[in-house]
């Protein structure tokens, strides 16, 4: 891969990530190529084409003369990110924190593993970019909700409009969830994987392991040292198809759900944040282990 390549597969996770994170609002314009390309130190070329990637994603719009604009309906495997409000916890810091340790160890129950994928490749390409130190390991673990648990969401709402019946536009949706989980599941875990290939990080071990639960919140842990927690919010909103055909669904935000940050307290184990770190990681741990099937 060329250089430039590789940064504009950089600056593509950045703004991909920016944009999860709420810093770039639904409905708003992305910077100017010009300033974006001054920002990254790469031509326009560059950024034209990451803009294009962005655009083919779902994830922003572009018109001459008017810039490129977050969407503010996104498909199905990018949900619409609400303005952030003053508090609110980020998951991009926390990996970002993660992946400054000589040893990356992060547990991780989610729906899809979209925004984690988001993520995780960011800081793929700034170890392969030089720009942090490559960890001496890494190990990720992953619950997800497994294939014989049917999926509560989303759901297509009853309508009059002829066409598929709710039973099969249910079918089709909860088939379309899958193959978003298998993508980014895939995605993230050659983005290490590949790290250890190509001699960058020497050991890197990526599980993910299928439970019978299906998540009413996202959960991310460095185990005895923080956590994130945050609950998906069941929400009415139109689905756009593969074949651009929109059903009216209830489905979950999943990217700019509200996440919460405790702290273990190593001074005082009955502190909020450290029974916070106890308990879940313990939860996570009993899962991990209780549904370790051949």
């Amino acid at each position: 891969m060329s250089e430039e390549r590789s940064r504009g597969a950089t600056i593509l996770a950045v703004l991909r990530s920016r944009i999860s994170d709420g810093e770039y609002r639904p409905g708003y314009n992305l910077p100017p190529q010009r300033t974006l390309a001054e920002e990254f130190k790469v031509s326009r070329d560059t950024i034209q084409r990451v803009l294009e990637e962005l655009k083919t994603e779902g994830w922003i719009e572009s018109r001459r003369g008017s810039g490129s604009k977050v969407l503010v309906r996104l498909p199905i495997h990018v949900t619409t990110q609400p303005k952030v409000p003053p508090g609110r916890i980020a998951l991009g810091p926390f990996v970002d924190r993660a992946f400054a340790q000589p040893v990356v160890e992060l547990d991780v129950f989610t729906f899809t593993s979209e925004s984690l994928d988001t993520h995780i490749r960011l800081q793929a390409e700034k170890i392969r970019n030089g720009q942090i130190p490559a960890p001496e390991r890494i190990t990720l673990r992953i619950l997800l909700p497994s294939h014989a648990t049917e999926l509560p969401y989303p759901r297509a709402k009853a309508t009059k409009k002829p066409g598929p019946d709710v039973a099969e536009l249910d079918r089709i949706l909860e088939a379309r969830t899958r193959e978003i989980i298998r993508r980014h599941t895939s995605s993230l875990r050659n983005a290490l994987r590949n790290l250890k290939t190509d001699g960058l990080v020497p050991d890197v071990e990526v599980l993910v392991r299928e439970v019978p639960l299906v998540p009413t919140h996202k959960l991310y842990l460095r185990r005895g040292v923080e956590g994130l927690i945050g609950p998906y919010k069941i929400v009415e909103r139109r689905i756009l198809m593969d074949d651009d055909t929109e059903v009216d669904a209830w489905d979950v935000l999943g990217l700019g759900s509200t996440l919460i940050r405790l702290v273990h307290d190593e001074g005082d184990p009955k502190a909020v944040g450290s029974v916070f770190m106890q308990s879940w990681q313990e939860w996570f741990d009993s899962c991990w282990h209780r549904y370790d099937l051949p």
